[in-house]
């Protein structure tokens, strides 16, 4: 489990609560340059797809930049419905809206509703600066209930590359050593150098005192995308990989008298490798010029050791070309690599899904769903134990259902007691393979199968596994369609 708890149990820890410097003498200031940020977020029911959870307040700080602009962090507006910015001091509020979002770097950018609006009277934009190395000190900044600033001195442990918000999603960070005090507005902090943004505060674990920051560096390869309106995104290579650090393993496959390197594990369908060519058993020896070690770092110029995968998601942008050496059945090959970001509704099983709803097709009472890793996690901190193992090993290895030409994993996730679905009551978690003969490839395709009328009257599904083949009585199901919505389920598909 990560050893850093999310921020927001700041207000819940008991944290030492050390004195704070009061910011004074600084070309900023916290009660200059951040503003309060308000969200009100509903989430979506994964295991109830047509509900929503209950509206939840967040409340966190927000760094001004030029234009009259704010940067948060992703997570603080994840599936929000409302918006707002607060003057520190002044209490002045505007309804805000967001003006870019990515919630693999964890960065979105805010915009007032009102242009007119007095939220930014008196306050200055932050610069910002990406000159942070190990063994310097940063200030996180804050604000007191009655709008006085408070700035808070973390040491510079190093400068690694870490998970942000998404699973599997990772990028440069800072780790940071320092006694935070517990606010009510601390889910997101802003943390600066010298009066100028050189991170936001991702992390804090008050037993260790140690903080992870999203940094300048990333911040600003975000805000130079957004510029042109398009917004691409990080690139991802889209490989798993192995260590070569045992000799045997080398040996087999041809390296054994070479530096370093990477055994290629899986390689992502449709990602920036798989349209590369390169394949499941490559060794890779250096990407960008950059020769790659047996555990897969690189030594950054400036930062020292680094996970390769900052030569992609920190120093390249969506549609450069990077090289890759590698060796393939032992013989050395030169490959050029094309980036792409694989956005999540492209891979089989969504990896993450935020201010959109889990697709799902009701009839007759049979609840057809969309496998996502957010529906597995719906069965709470222990899902790979909890949840379907079918299910859960799907997540794990999609690429036999890729190989079929499947493009999302359409599953009958429960069924509801309903005359159309007697004897079926304890069906749940089977993966759908056909529904009246048809190949079902995603939901829209199950819910064409179902909208043709069956010569017999009977829809014919069939599964992966047991029970194998259901038959659903089109009348008596189309009736029970009408009785669902009379009874509380509003929507019977969402497709979209």
């Amino acid at each position: 489990m990560n050893s850093f708890a999310p921020f927001r149990c700041l207000a819940l820890a008991a944290l030492l609560l050390l004195p704070a410097a009061r910011v004074e003498a600084q070309k900023s200031t916290p009660e200059k340059s951040i503003v309060r940020v308000n969200a009100t977020l509903q989430d979506y029911s994964f295991l109830r797809p047509w509900e929503k959870g209950a509206p939840t307040p967040r409340r966190g700080l927000g760094a001004v930049l030029e234009g009259n602009r704010v940067l948060i962090t992703a997570e603080m507006c994840v599936n929000s419905t409302y918006l707002e910015l607060e003057h520190p001091s002044s209490g002045a509020r505007v309804t805000a809206r967001i003006a870019g979002i990515d919630y693999e770097a964890n960065l979105a950018v805010l915009k007032p509703a009102d242009t007119n609006s007095k939220v930014f009277e008196g306050l200055e934009p932050l610069a910002l600066d990406d000159s942070v190395t190990a063994g310097e000190t940063l200030n996180v900044w804050q604000i007191e209930d009655n709008g006085d600033g408070v700035s808070t001195d973390v040491e510079v442990l190093r400068v690694d590359v870490g998970r942000f918000f998404i699973p599997g999603s990772v990028f440069l960070l800072y780790q940071v050593k320092g006694s935070l005090q517990a606010r009510t507005n601390s889910f997101t902090l802003p943390v600066v150098k010298n009066g100028k943004l050189v991170g936001m505060l991702l992390s804090y674990s008050s037993k260790e005192q140690t903080a992870s920051v999203l940094p300048a560096p990333i911040i600003n390869a975000f805000l130079a995308d957004l510029e042109d309106g398009e917004y691409e995104g990080f690139p991802n290579l889209g490989i798993s990989f192995a260590q070569t650090l045992d000799e045997t393993f080398r040996e087999f496959n041809g390296i054994a008298g070479k530096e370093g390197g990477i055994f290629v594990r899986e390689v992502g369908k449709g990602g920036s490798a798989d349209k590369a060519g390169i394949k499941k058993g490559d060794v890779i020896l250096s990407i960008a010029g950059q020769a790659i070690d047996s555990r897969g770092n690189y030594n950054h110029p400036k930062y020292g050791k680094l996970s390769f995968s900052h030569l992609v998601r920190g120093g390249a942008k969506v549609g450069e070309t990077i090289k890759l050496e590698l060796i393939r059945e032992g013989e050395p090959l030169t490959v050029d690599v094309p980036l792409l970001r694989k956005k999540p509704e492209d891979y089989l099983i969504d990896p993450y899904m935020f201010d959109r709803g889990p697709k799902y097709f009701i009839f007759g009472g049979l609840i057809f769903q969309e496998l996502t890793l957010p529906y597995l996690e719906s069965w709470g901190e222990d899902w790979t134990n909890r949840a379907p193992f079918n299910l859960v090993y799907a997540n794990a290895d999609p690429h036999p259902f890729e190989e079929e030409g499947r493009e999302k994993l359409v599953f009958l996730s429960n069924v509801l007691k309903t005359p159309s679905t007697l004897g079926y009551e304890s069906i749940n978690s089977v993966v759908v393979s056909k529904v009246n003969g048809a190949f079902i490839k995603d939901i829209k395709d199950l819910a064409a199968a179902f909208g043709a009328v069956p010569e017999n009257g009977l829809h014919t599904v069939e599964f992966d596994d047991y029970p194998k083949v259901i038959y659903v009585d089109d009348r008596v199901s189309k009736m029970v369609n009408q009785q669902l919505i009379q009874y509380g389920i509003g929507q019977l598909e969402r497709l979209e």
